[in-house]
């Protein structure tokens, strides 16, 4: 099967591509709750990453076991390196989340999951921006335009705002800053991630490659961690819902990687926003960290950053003749 045929498996519609966006944003809130918690009972950041990466790694693997097309997707992805279709860097697109669950067992518990996930959310933004100008997702080039460059701004004004009014001695500035970089580099991964889908017609070999990289990334750094600084956790805690976050990193990162073939990067990070927020803040209010309150700053922020949502993703104006056009050139893209 060649590659262009591979990437008309399992294509989205728009709307239905946004909907999963959406509801994989509401995962990562979720899983930003949990790792934090995680790493908080722990005592130990660097081990609640490691560990969440790698029971999800466990999950892919048997679900790849089980998955004939998934073993094909995987060989399709060394022939389309080997033949130089696909760039070798995608295949390591797990190091952005591994980036991203480990700001979130460092940062998550200590500033809030709402403030967390604005913070990530501007890093995204304008990382994401970036990475569709410069075509490395699987849509191909999508140049800038005016509402586009508004709509990040939005997004990056509303980040600087609510780190400015949370800064305090109890919370580093590190905390605050550690989200945006996440964000930014995983702006990158869902670009590779969609790359390694449409070459192999298979979200679930993109999502195995992402926890074989995330997961091995992750456990170096906890071993170094444990060896310099004071050693590996004495005890785990026993609370089951502590260890879904691997789990709900699959589901996530499947979603992602299916519906970024029909959103482009951008498109997918702000949809997945309004789940991020609704999500964040709805955790904030009903199970808040410990010693962690919401304040009036947070419901505000993730409206501006709505509005910066609809600002990206609602269409131009246009003639049918030119609507019908665009869409042509960007199918042999779209998965």
């Amino acid at each position: 099967m060649s590659s262009d045929s591979r990437a008309h498996l399992g294509r989205l519609p728009l709307g239905a591509a946004v909907v999963v966006a959406v509801v994989c944003g509401v995962l990562m809130a979720t899983q930003s709750r949990i790792n934090g918690e995680l790493g908080r009972q722990l005592g130990d950041g660097f081990t609640a990453a490691a560990l969440s990466f790698t029971i999800g790694l466990v999950i892919v693997m048997v679900i790849v076991g089980f998955m004939p097309s998934a073993r094909r997707g995987t060989r399709y992805a060394f022939q389309e390196v080997k033949q130089r279709r696909l760039p070798l860097w995608t295949l390591f697109a797990g190091f952005g989340g591994a980036v991203f669950v480990l700001s979130q067992g460092l940062a998550s518990a200590v500033v809030g999951v709402s403030l967390f996930t604005v913070a990530f959310i501007g890093g995204q933004t304008l990382s994401g921006l970036l990475v569709d100008r410069a075509g490395l997702g699987p849509g191909g080039v999508r140049y800038l335009t005016l509402r586009r460059v508004l709509g990040a701004g939005i997004a990056l004004a509303v980040v600087v705002w609510s780190i400015l009014s949370h800064i305090e001695p109890d919370i580093p500035l590190w905390m605050l800053v550690l989200p945006v970089i996440a964000g930014a580099v995983v702006a990158a991964q869902q670009a590779a991630n969609g790359r390694v889908a449409n070459a192999t017609g298979s979200a679930v070999t993109s999502t195995l490659f992402n926890f074989i990289a995330g997961s091995t990334a992750l456990v170096v750094v906890a071993l170094a961690h444990a060896l310099l600084v004071g050693g590996l956790p004495a005890s785990f805690p026993d609370t089951w819902w502590l260890y879904l976050g691997g789990p709900i990193g699959v589901v996530f990162i499947v979603g992602l990687a299916t519906a970024v073939r029909t959103t482009g990067v951008l498109l997918l990070g702000l949809c997945s926003v309004a789940g991020q927020l609704g999500g964040s803040i709805a955790i904030d209010l009903v199970a808040p960290g410990s010693g962690h309150t919401i304040d009036w700053t947070t419901p505000i922020a993730a409206g501006l950053v709505v509005v910066a949502v609809l600002v990206v993703s609602l269409p131009r104006r246009r003639s049918a003749r030119a609507t019908v056009t665009a869409e042509t050139m960007s199918a042999p893209f779209i998965g």
